[in-house]
Formats: structure tokens, sequence, C-alpha cells
């Protein structure tokens, strides 16, 4: 079924996005116990690669197309002023102060599922951990508001009231997205918005929402790799990203694995 380009899925096809989500969830648990002091953000590239062939599925990042080149890894590891599309290497260490934002996504029997979580490394400032912690509840906010026949414009202002009323700033520029067949399907998600505007939300469609938050001014440029996204005063920025169904009853994260 489609709503003007928005695809809405079909139960097989929600089984297969299930089973994406889940894997990605279970990934994002699973690098809790290896960020630490002192890995480089290759070795969570490699770890996570190895971990998503283990399970027949396919890095969904790698290779993807960009402004002049191919993504060349299999997860985008963002670092303190990082906002989100960066690099891993083997230069890049961390150390304890840092955040750091890991997205990854796969592909189950050719659909997608995308994720993403900021974890501490070692002992972070209370103002960095304030930051992760509203990001984090201004995604779970914006994923309250998922729900059949919804304004899509309230899970934008539901995300960006909760971290503008905490005195953070949400990235304009880059947005949340559907899913499904592609890892960018419509309708494109901003974290910032009116109430009550925008398209309705359907049961069977599959959303990608992902807030990203900065500790000052919402500008952000591209570094000179073309990928990697920094915001533009140097200030710390977070990220976290559930995929999400909407249902009759309310919604589903796919992405989510309670602990």
């Amino acid at each position: 079924m489609q709503t003007s380009n928005i695809k809405l899925k079909t139960q097989k096809e929600i089984e297969k996005m299930r089973t994406a989500g889940h894997a990605v969830g279970n990934i994002l648990r699973k690098i809790e116990d290896i960020i630490s002091p002192g890995i480089t953000t290759k070795d969570i590239d490699i770890f996570v690669e190895k971990y998503i062939y283990s399970l027949g599925m396919i890095p969904a990042f790698l290779g993807t197309k960009g402004m002049s080149s191919n993504f060349p890894a299999s997860v985008c590891t963002s670092i303190n002023n990082e906002v989100v599309h960066g690099i891993p290497s083997f230069k890049r260490s961390l150390k304890s102060g840092d955040i750091i934002s890991i997205d990854i996504g796969v592909i189950f029997d050719g659909y997608y599922s995308d994720a993403a979580k900021t974890y501490a490394v070692g002992t972070i400032s209370d103002k960095a951990s304030k930051l992760l912690n509203i990001t984090e509840l201004a995604l779970y906010h914006g994923i309250d508001q998922v729900y059949h026949e919804n304004y899509l414009g309230n899970v934008s202002y539901a995300i960006q009231n909760t971290v503008e009323s905490n005195g953070f700033t949400v990235v304009r520029n880059f947005v949340g997205h559907g899913i499904g067949t592609s890892l960018h399907e419509d309708p494109k998600i901003p974290n910032f918005g009116k109430s009550n505007t925008g398209i309705k939300l359907l049961s069977g469609m599959v959303l990608s929402i992902e807030p990203m938050v900065n500790m000052g001014n919402y500008e952000t440029y591209i570094s000179d790799d073309n990928w990697t996204v920094l915001t533009q005063d140097g200030s710390l920025s977070a990220h976290f990203e559930h995929t999400v169904l909407v249902t009759d009853k309310g919604h589903e994260i796919l992405t989510e694995v309670k602990k």
C-alpha cells in the first residue's frame, strides 16, 4: 500500500524490519561493553561489521553514496562536537570525558533498520550528561506522539519543545526519515515544527526518528572529508535514534531491546 510517496508496510515486511531492528538494538547494547578510553573508532567499526555479517545481514551504511565519495565504513562514529556521519579511523582513540554517537544500520532480506545512541566515555561532565539525557528524553517524547492519525508535526514539536525548554538546540539541516526497502524514504521528519501540522501518520508507516541536539547553537558545517557534520561553534552534540512502526494501537519501537 502507498499514501502519496509514503509506503505502508505489510505484515510480512514488518516482520523483516522487526528482525533487522532487533539486530541493531542488540548491537547498540553490546557496544556498551566495549566503549572505554583507548579504543579506536575503527575498532568499533570492525566489531560491529563482524557482528552484522555473523547474523547473515548486510551493513546498511557501507558504500552509501555521498557528495563525492561512498561511505567507507559500517558505522558512523561522531565524537564530541561531531553531530553525525563521522568516519571511523585507527587514528581516533577515545578518551575519558568524550561522548560518542554511534549510528548503525542493517539490511535483512532487502529491508533496512537504523538506530543511534550517544555514549559516555569514562567520566563525563554534568553538562554533557544532561545533554545526553535530554536528547534521549526528546527522542522518547517524539515517539510518544507516534500513533495512527496523529499529525507528524506533533512528533517534531515534542522533540523541539523538550530540547529547547532545557536550554539546548535542535539541528535544523539534518532530519529523520521514513525507512523500508531504502534507508531514506518519505516522509522527512524534522526535529522542530508546529503542533497539529504536516501529514497524518497511518498504521503501517515505519519512521526513523532521530533528534540531533547541540549544547550551543544549531548551526553546523560539513568537514573536508565531505561526510562528518560538526557544530559551527564547536559545542558538544548528541544523537539518539530509533526505528518506529506506527500501529493501530500506537507504536512499536523496532530497534529497542529491553535490558
